[in-house]
């Protein structure tokens, strides 16, 4: 891993998953978990403040970037459950099946090299009853704009560590054995357009 994805990534990508659209976001899906969470991506902890206290045990936070931890700590220290860190790929996850009761995807599916094989392993891990809980930009539905995320995409990937601008993230997890329970859509304003498109909702093991 190079200077960029050690050193400036990790600040680049905490700074745009801070934005005030994206924070709203994450307010309206996060209260959605309980029990044992699996944190898919927590980079530097921007969920933990949205976790109600009242229904979560404890969250394993499965990130590649140890940077993204390390900023992360003062969000850790301000929760009152405990909060494991465990780096590794979302491919392959080293949990027990069966064993957490949430899966949280916040802004994370769109930057995992292989996301089916990210979502066979949410799956195994779950529990038979566990929900995914998922936040994430996907591809647009205007003609337009979905046009010109293909164009930008190879730059953004390089720019933002892999993220895709253009998944279709809702094919993604209902491909990977999922069936939505809930589901919302729209584009988050003050935010450029081709970032724009946020899906958002919980979803059961078929």
């Amino acid at each position: 891993m190079g200077f960029y994805d050690r050193h400036i990534l990790p600040r680049l990508v905490t700074c745009c998953c801070g934005t005030k659209p994206v924070l709203k976001q994450r307010a309206k899906v996060v209260p959605k978990v309980k029990g044992r969470v699996l944190e898919i991506g927590m980079g530097a902890g921007h969920n933990l403040p949205y976790y109600d206290f009242n229904q979560v045990d404890s969250v394993i936070g499965l990130d590649p970037c140890e940077t993204s931890w390390e900023l992360a700590q003062p969000r850790v220290r301000a929760v009152p459950f405990e909060v494991e860190f465990m780096p590794g790929s979302a491919e392959d996850v080293p949990l027990e099946a069966n064993s957490v009761d949430s899966v949280l995807l916040t802004f994370s599916l769109c930057t995992i090299p292989h996301p089916d094989r990210a979502l066979a392993e949410a799956r195994r891990v779950l529990k038979p009853e566990g929900k995914l809980v998922f936040c994430e930009h996907a591809q647009a539905p205007d003609e337009n704009v979905a046009r010109w995320q293909e164009r930008i995409n190879p730059i953004w990937k390089r720019l933002f560590g892999g993220c895709h601008l253009n998944r279709d993230i809702a094919g993604l997890i209902e491909s990977g054995g999922f069936i939505m329970d809930e589901v919302d859509r729209m584009y988050l304003p003050n935010t450029p357009r081709i970032a724009a498109f946020n899906i958002w909702g919980c979803a059961s093991a078929s």
